[in-house]
């Protein structure tokens, strides 16, 4: 049993910064993998940023904007966002591929938070 609370959505202005935090609780033996997606009203939901092995992704629509960071002892993804833009609005998942204390791989998803950018 392994859950997700994201937090740090917020309706801003073009240009403004947001930090989302999200935090991973349970039968956690390994975090794998941790990131982001997005879904705007009306279209699919994507990859915004990852990060595993010491390595991160991004969506080159974010890239040089967003930065994704984590705390492992935490079990804690974070990702800054900066110069947000109105294309940036959607509801933000975080993701996480975890190793369970009693064996298995599992994929989980947050309930999403709210991020708004007005012109």
């Amino acid at each position: 049993q392994v859950q997700l609370v994201e937090s740090g959505g917020a309706l801003v202005q073009a240009g403004d910064s947001l930090r989302l935090s999200c935090v991973a609780s349970g039968s956690i033996f390994s975090i794998n993998a941790m990131g982001w997606h997005r879904q705007a009203p009306g279209k699919q939901r994507e990859l915004v940023a990852i990060t595993w092995g010491g390595r991160t992704n991004y969506a080159d629509s974010v890239k040089g904007r967003f930065t994704i960071s984590s705390e492992n002892a935490k079990n804690t993804v974070y990702l800054q966002m900066n110069s947000l833009k109105p294309e940036d609005t959607a509801v933000y998942y975080c993701y996480l591929d975890a190793s369970l204390r009693l064996g298995g791989r599992r994929d989980y998803w947050g309930q999403g938070t709210q991020v708004t950018v007005s012109s």
